[in-house]
């Protein structure tokens, strides 16, 4: 069965693409920490970061840290955090996430609810900022 991300991937559920490529792409979270938190998945379904075949795997980071760059561009922070869990969807993904504090980094407080409209502008920022 595909996971969420696959789902998303293929435009089969709306999502807010900051940053796309043949092998990867970038979105906003749909329940964010933070205004601008974007995962980063691999296109090829693969459950764990670790068994990504390593030319797959540079490419998603480097694919990460182009994201990332355009979303400190975009989003007021001191930093754009890194956090890779892979509980919660079983498709490698990356968590990109402004900061200014680590204690905004704690999964466990409550998600944003962002208006539709914002999460275009954000998504629609980030892209222009790559």
């Amino acid at each position: 069965m595909p996971s969420i991300f696959s789902k998303i991937i293929n435009g089969e559920i709306l999502s807010y693409n900051v940053n796309e490529s043949d092998n990867c792409l970038a979105f906003l979270d749909a329940y964010p920490l933070k205004r601008g938190h974007t995962l980063v998945v691999p296109k090829k379904e693969v459950d764990y970061l670790f068994d990504l075949e390593s030319e797959d795997y540079k490419i998603l980071w480097e694919f990460a840290r182009d994201t990332a760059k355009a979303i400190k561009k975009v989003v007021k922070c001191k930093r754009v955090a890194v956090v890779v869990i892979g509980l919660e969807v079983p498709h490698a993904h990356i968590h990109l996430i402004p900061m200014d504090t680590i204690e905004e980094i704690n999964f466990s407080l409550p998600k944003l609810t962002i208006p539709k409209s914002e999460m275009e502008e954000i998504s629609r920022l980030i892209k222009s900022a790559i």
